[in-house]
């Protein structure tokens, strides 16, 4: 028994260490007037399978996303974005 355990311990911790780290995006996105523009972004984003933080910025028109890489890409975020209706594109490091 201890065995199985000590062998499911090890393979728990080898998932952990192989896990895709968390990735950040920037996003510029259009139209964000008020408040009420950040908590449909981020329930947007809520749908989003991998999302696991989102930041908006209503005043600079940015959102930034946490993300498991593993899970979705930077494409299906800024998808999600504009489908709520705030077009988006990501930031590109030169911006």
């Amino acid at each position: 028994m201890r065995k199985w355990i000590l062998a499911l311990v090890v393979f728990l911790s080898v998932g952990v260490a192989l896990a895709a780290a968390p990735e950040t995006v920037v996003l510029d996105a259009k139209n964000m007037t008020c408040p009420a523009c950040g908590i449909t972004i981020k329930k947007a984003l809520e749908k989003v399978p991998g999302v696991t933080d989102t930041k908006v910025d209503t005043r600079a028109e940015t959102v930034t996303v946490t993300f498991d890489s593993g899970q979705t890409d930077t494409s299906a975020i800024a998808r999600a974005v504009t489908e709520a209706g705030f077009p988006a594109k990501v930031r590109t490091g030169s911006e």
